[in-house]
């Protein structure tokens, strides 16, 4: 019996709180849908306060409630998990009322507000940079604020995942044996985060990549990328000493020490098969030289005395003298 007055209970509850929901959304009396609106807000019911806060703007628009509806209406959505319209809202409230003694916690809000909107590194990092500048702007205005203590600490989060998205797209050069463009992308990652805590485990794909492009290289370019991964190992080792890493470099090192030493011994092999052959080729070129130049000296002799003896022929026929007049006797 208890239970069931128990739930006769919840449900008259859940049927007035409906009830002055629906009242709250159907009427034009601002008064009404304030209160409703904010007790929906005490309750935690963000949904439905959302829903009455977003009927208020026009309502209050000039009045002392409206700096309230737009600070409670972005808590709201704070709460509510909806980070970009809270953003959007807090740093509104900061730029609309700037005497308001709320300012400082609304950019903060609103800076905060894109740090959780940021998404996940593999995901488009544009939220992230955006997150970056507002908390920065934050710090620059409030230096001496407490909220400013974490700030730091925030960016320091939110840096970390551009540097990590940039270091796992390079790593993907790397998988797919594109040593040349792993080295690359691997140095711009550097170039654009000097100070990543990541640098060990890019200086480790740097030199592997440099190596693997060596042992694979080409013969015109064998000498100069083996001299690069050697120069990389050696910068490896002195940068950090007693790692795993400087062990990996010496090993490669010595690994590239005798790649250098037999591609010296391939490089002569390959010169004297090149000289060999060069000198046939220029042997064979001579002789066809000579071949075509006495071919073409007896076309020029033949070519003589067909002229010789058209002249003896024209010479001959200038000399034969005409026969003489005949005249027929007439019967």
């Amino acid at each position: 019996m208890k239970k069931y007055i128990l739930g006769i209970f919840a449900i008259a509850v859940i049927s007035a709180c409906t009830s002055q929901q629906d009242k709250a959304m159907k009427s034009a009396d601002k008064t009404f849908i304030l209160k409703a609106a904010n007790e929906n807000f005490a309750k935690k019911k963000w949904k439905n306060a959302l829903a009455l806060y977003d009927r208020l703007p026009n309502l209050v628009a000039g009045t002392d409630d409206a700096p309230n509806v737009v600070f409670n209406s972005a808590y709201a959505n704070y709460y509510d998990k909806n980070y970009k319209l809270a953003g959007h809202q807090f740093k509104n409230f900061a730029v609309s009322f700037p005497q308001d003694n709320r300012k400082e916690e609304a950019s903060y809000m609103s800076a905060l507000c894109y740090y959780n909107g940021s998404m996940d590194y593999n995901l488009d990092q544009t939220s992230t940079e955006l997150a970056i500048n507002e908390l920065q702007d934050f710090l620059t205005n409030y230096p001496n604020s407490e909220r400013s203590k974490n700030i730091n600490t925030l960016i320091d989060e939110l840096s970390y995942k551009l540097e990590f998205k940039a270091y796992e797209n390079a790593k993907q050069y790397f998988k797919m044996a594109d040593y040349k463009s792993t080295s690359a992308a691997f140095e711009n990652v550097l170039e654009d985060f000097p100070s990543t805590k990541l640098r060990p485990k890019i200086y480790d794909y740097m030199m592997k990549s440099r190596y693997l492009l060596a042992q694979n290289s080409v013969y015109d370019l064998k000498d100069e990328r083996i001299e690069s991964a050697l120069s990389f190992t050696k910068q490896v080792e002195k940068e950090l000493p007693n790692t795993e890493y400087s062990k990996t470099a010496l090993d490669l090192r010595q690994k590239l020490e005798k790649e250098k030493k037999d591609f010296v011994v391939v490089k002569k092999q390959t010169e004297e098969r090149i000289a060999v052959l060069t000198a046939r080729q220029k042997k064979m070129a001579d002789k066809l030289a000579e071949q075509s130049k006495t071919e073409q000296q007896i076309k020029d002799q033949v070519s003589n005395e067909k002229q010789a003896m058209q002249i003896q022929r024209d010479s001959a026929a200038l000399q034969t003298p005409p026969p003489a007049a005949t005249f027929r006797i007439q019967r």
